[in-house]
């Protein structure tokens, strides 16, 4: 898994945490089960009771008179949360095809490959290219129309132009011939090690 996954992860975790605990914040209350159950609740709490609301009177009116930026600024901010969210929606939907269609002749349109291990293939397979010491690879773009994106990190002596070459005649080459994608379009992103240099003795 790399880190763009697990961050993805991370940030439904907490989207999704944040949303159970609101409900079960109102439910509790709604269903009155403080009384019910006879728990106090602690000082403070936003709803503790079924006749509760989360925002009051004196709270809607505490900032009236502080001007029109004060809701320009709360409403920037709405429409700026909401673009970022739409804006990773978007960028999830459209960066990894569940599933890969198989090309061949005649094409098997009823057989599919999991997009997530065409990549794990493919990153398995650049790991063991000369001068390479990590790489990663996934899927972009439609599950017909798919496209190959592998990132390696080369050795500080590795040649970009050596590994390169092997990248394309090895991994890329077998996982068009495997999928029968022979116009599987791939873009590689080179790094290189940096080590710190040594003092010497």
């Amino acid at each position: 898994m790399n880190g763009r996954s697990t961050l993805n992860r991370l940030l439904l975790a907490l989207c999704g945490l944040v949303l159970l605990g609101g409900g079960l914040l109102i439910l509790t209350a709604g269903f009155d089960l403080y009384h019910r159950l006879r728990v106090v609740p602690p000082a403070g709490w936003p709803v503790a009771m079924p006749r509760d609301v989360l925002l009051s009177n004196a709270d809607r009116i505490r900032w009236s008179d502080q001007g029109w930026w004060w809701w320009a600024a709360v409403i920037a901010i709405l429409v700026l949360a909401a673009a970022l969210a739409l804006t990773w929606l978007l960028t999830q939907l459209r960066r990894r095809p569940g599933a890969v269609q198989l090309g061949g002749t005649p094409p098997a349109e009823s057989v599919e490959l999991r997009g997530l291990a065409l990549g794990d293939v493919v990153a398995s397979e650049a790991r063991t290219l000369p001068d390479v010491e990590r790489a990663s690879a996934h899927l972009t773009g439609r599950a017909a129309g798919p496209q190959l994106h592998v990132a390696l990190t080369l050795s500080d002596h590795g040649l970009p132009a050596s590994v390169l070459q092997s990248l394309c005649r090895g991994p890329v080459a077998h996982a068009r011939e495997s999928t029968g994608l022979t116009h599987l379009p791939a873009r590689a992103h080179l790094h290189v090690t940096r080590h710190k240099a040594r003092r010497a003795e």
